[in-house]
């Protein structure tokens, strides 16, 4: 038998915090259809309304599951309007959500086969408000994917969905152009450019390489470890993520860089 029909795996990040009780209503909605659903909590404690910052967490997340997995990922700030609600069906797993780019990162690391907007009101709650689309649309169509039904069964397939710039970096002339996506607790910039593409530029570990961040432009080295540097001396990493990030040793890179998440970052090598 196979494991994922059994004991279906569907995720769940937002932004609502853990306070309220927005989140266990989902799950009490998802339970209430699939009982036997396993549901992970990978983080409630995005940014509220920080589209960007939850495709990060659920991009470096959800290549951790087994394939099969239903991630429903959740930071709306558009919900009630004319924004559609989405599944997207990769290789390896389902993501559902809105229609602002939160789910097209972690979808494309897996390769997209199709992506349905979901119309189909036998597949929601019979009520849907007009604030709570987590609970009314997305977490019953979670839990019916869960059970079996068809992805194409949710409605139609559509080929436009929302691809913001930070899903792929640019490059040319052998430069890289990202942006900050991330700034972790430590104060680490994480970009959203990766080790393939710095391989395709001719940049390795142990090089020393141009940094144009905001106003300010440094040679850093691309180190192994935060160790390789003096402390509270700059340096660029592969972080666990496995994108290219700006540290301090035992610092805080954006407080001293005076960094925000979206600020365009340039890498090259001469």
């Amino acid at each position: 038998m196979n494991p994922m029909t059994f004991r279906p795996i569907i995720t769940l990040l937002t932004d609502f915090g853990l306070r309220d009780s927005y989140v266990a209503e989902m799950k009490a909605v998802i339970l209430s259809i699939c009982p036997e659903a396993n549901i992970i909590d990978i983080s409630h404690e995005v940014r509220k309304y920080d589209v960007r910052m939850g495709a990060y967490l659920l991009a470096r997340a959800s290549r951790y599951f087994p394939k099969g997995t239903i991630h429903v990922a959740i930071v709306d700030p558009g919900v009630g309007s004319e924004r559609r609600a989405i599944i997207v069906e990769s290789e390896r797993a389902f993501y559902i959500g809105p229609d602002n780019g939160i789910l097209m990162m972690a979808a494309e690391m897996n390769g997209i086969k199709h992506v349905y907007q979901i119309t189909n009101k036998k597949y929601m709650l019979q009520t849907i408000s007009r604030t709570f689309h987590g609970r009314d649309i997305f977490s019953p169509t979670a839990a019916h994917l869960a059970r079996g039904v068809p992805p194409s069964e949710f409605g139609p397939e559509i080929k436009d969905p929302i691809k913001p710039s930070y899903t792929k970096p640019k490059t040319f002339n052998k430069t890289i152009e990202g942006e900050v996506i991330h700034i972790d607790d430590f104060g680490n910039i994480i970009t959203n450019i990766t080790t393939k593409n710095l391989q395709e530029i001719g940049i390795t570990e142990g090089d020393t390489i141009n940094v144009k961040i905001g106003e300010k432009t440094m040679k850093l080295k691309l180190c192994t470890s935060y160790a390789e540097v003096p402390p509270k001396q700059p340096l660029t990493i592969i972080g666990s993520g496995e994108t290219l990030e700006i540290s301090i040793n035992q610092g805080n890179a954006a407080k001293t860089l005076q960094i925000s998440v979206g600020d365009k970052v340039i890498f090259w090598k001469r």
